[in-house]
């Protein structure tokens, strides 16, 4: 039978599993779960939960633990395709006709399975035996006992091309090669050798707990310092953690899971008693990484190491996780100290120091705007323009709209108060409650002294980019809110442009939430209908968000990117009339070159907006 991964995921999603265990279990509410007494053994005091959220039932008393079905396999006793069957008839599921080809795959995995498995016992024995001692002496250095040394099932790969190849041969060279335990040679026909050889083996299991790949750690000198097992039938480097057969009950144990960067990092823990730890095998965390991280929590605590190499790997996660973020599902971050690892910590300090870290996690949105902060110092313009431009950016990839707008609100508020002293209190430039009718429309606030926004030329914006603008908002009405005040503040000397942009901004304010075609039919009636025309019979301007049928995701990240280019802008220009004033009054070479600077990022900026112009 076919059952693709892909398949019983969507069957797993349409199940809910309380529904399916509720005949055979009473189940009480508690919260966003359910209790009862563990069905798998004997007991008066429930302990057993089931969380339709996440899809999976736990026992805290037997560690019985699966989905449904598992269940219908463990307590009712059904064979795993009658149980299959019995969800897909519930769920209005289609099961997949009868494969041969998948029937001789599913042979053929189980046969690299066994290939994996003796591979870890033969790896153990060597560990154990005369040349393993350098690797005990290893393990004993890194405080790793031998239960611990069990419990992880760590070996050892002798220095040598084929004692590996020799010891297995019963299972087929051919196994040994699709397995990555062999290497088998390109050119010629040469013979096949041991890919591991001299190192620490630490086995990388699923989430049934079969060994499906390796790590190998060098024990002497050499690079590279670890060596994995390549992507194979059984492993999907990308899409595995290790350690997540352990951590997948821990997890729900403890309620949280921990991410850390290495293999080691995860032993370390559990040496402290912290068992919900899981770790990337050796690349940076991708989006499948990340959905089987939520999968166990909504909010995993990155722990990375101290180092620089750790700080990007934490940056990396958190840029990689911004667009799939949703309510409660997000990342939070422990900052080593400077230049140690978990390792060091547990150490130095045994779980006591880690629990001390862990009980204040950084939220995703402090991580990146410190990172940002600290990337350069923000004593010109320019960097100030470029610190906001980097955070709109980040905001910008966010694919929930209402988390987009809550960290563009954050981050522009900090902003503010970094940058501007007097707005210390956390006020926005422009309140939205300071806003006041006058004249039958809603304006902000008088605006301070000096507030670059002034400086967009005497003319304003030119005639073309701001009809852009105006016509982009009418065209993706929920991207006014992203930047409203900045809309309302810029200097549009086009009449037509100016008095669409009023009204948008007017209806914003009032409360009202529009989509383009409630928007555009206001725009097309009473005392903007002229303006209306004369902007949208402008044909294509060329900015993405001028087309009606563009992408709606690439149209909104062009609309704060050119709103926020023209903000920049504005700073710049006010800055280099200040410095050339100056340079006016007294030349020096200092001055003459933060003039041409400031002329060079002006011009920098005018290219970025042609750039969205021309849709690059």
């Amino acid at each position: 039978m076919s059952l693709s991964a892909q398949w019983l995921d969507e069957l797993r999603a349409r199940t809910l599993l309380s529904s399916v265990i509720a005949p055979s279990v009473k189940l009480i509410k508690a919260g966003r779960e359910f209790k009862a007494c563990c069905p798998f053994h004997n007991e008066k005091t429930p302990s057993f939960t089931v969380n339709d959220e996440k899809g999976f039932y736990h026992c805290f008393g037997c560690g019985a633990h699966g989905d449904a079905i598992r269940f219908l396999t463990d307590q009712r006793g059904l064979p795993f395709m009658d149980a299959v069957k019995e969800l897909a008839g519930k769920a209005g599921m289609e099961v997949p006709a009868p494969d041969p080809r998948d029937r001789e795959r599913q042979e053929r995995s189980a046969g690299l399975h066994d290939v994996m498995s003796a591979a870890q016992k033969w790896f153990a024995e060597q560990l154990n035996g005369i040349e393993g001692g350098e690797a005990r002496a290893y393990l004993s250095n890194r405080g790793i006992d031998p239960k611990a040394v069990d419990r992880f099932g760590l070996g050892l790969a002798p220095d040598s091309r084929g004692k590996l190849k020799a010891a297995l041969k019963d299972m087929g060279e051919g196994k040994l090669v699709e397995t990555g335990m062999l290497i088998q040679p390109e050119e010629g026909n040469k013979a096949s050798y041991d890919r591991f050889r001299g190192r620490l083996m630490i086995p990388i299991r699923d989430a049934r707990g079969r060994v499906i790949a390796f790590g190998g750690r060098i024990l002497g000198p050499g690079e590279p310092k670890y060596l994995n097992s390549p992507d194979t039938p059984l492993f999907d480097k990308g899409r595995t953690l290790y350690n997540i057969d352990r951590a997948g009950p821990a997890s729900r144990a403890a309620k949280r899971l921990i991410v850390v960067e290495g293999y080691m990092d995860v032993i370390a823990l559990d040496r402290a008693g912290i068992a919900e730890v899981v770790a990337p095998n050796g690349t940076a965390v991708t989006e499948a990484q990340l959905e089987r991280m939520w999968r166990l929590d909504a909010q995993p605590i990155c722990c990375f190491d101290g180092d620089a190499a750790g700080q990007k790997a934490a940056i990396r996660a958190a840029t990689r996780a911004l667009p799939h973020l949703a309510p409660e599902r997000t990342l939070r971050f422990v900052a080593l100290p400077s230049g140690l690892d978990p390792d060091d910590l547990v150490r130095s300090g045994g779980r006591a120091a880690i629990e001390q870290l862990f009980a204040a996690p950084e939220p995703l949105v402090e991580r990146l705007w410190r990172y940002e902060v600290e990337a350069a110092p923000l004593d010109t313009p320019e960097a100030r323009a470029g610190l906001k431009q980097r955070l709109m950016e980040h905001a910008q990839v966010i694919g929930d709209p209402n988390l987009r707008q809550l960290y563009r609100d954050e981050w522009l508020r900090k902003f503010d108060a970094l940058v501007r002293p007097q707005q210390q209190q956390g006020r926005s430039l422009y309140p939205r409650r300071e806003w006041r009718k006058q004249g039958g429309r809603f304006v902000p606030p008088e605006k301070p002294p000096g507030l670059a926004m002034r400086s967009i030329g005497k003319g304003g914006i030119d005639r073309e980019t701001a009809r852009a603008l105006v016509l982009g908002h009418a065209l993706y009405p929920d991207a006014i809110g992203d930047h409203v005040e900045a809309l309302a503040a810029l200097p549009i000397t086009d009449k037509p442009a100016a008095k669409l942009r009023d009204r948008m901004v007017d209806l914003i304010m009032s409360g009202q939430m529009l989509d383009r075609p409630e928007l555009t039919t206001i725009l097309a009636s009473e005392d903007t209908a002229a303006a209306w025309r004369d902007v949208s019979n402008g044909g294509d301007i060329g900015f993405s968000f001028t087309r009606t049928k563009g992408d709606p995701e690439l149209a909104r990240r062009d609309l704060g990117l050119a709103v926020e280019a023209l903000i920049a802008k504005s700073e710049i220009e006010l800055a280099l009339a200040e410095a050339t004033r100056r340079l006016e009054r007294d030349f020096s070479e200092t001055a003459y070159a933060e003039q041409q600077r400031l002329i060079e990022a002006k011009k920098s900026y005018n290219d970025r907006l042609a750039s969205l112009a021309s849709n690059e």
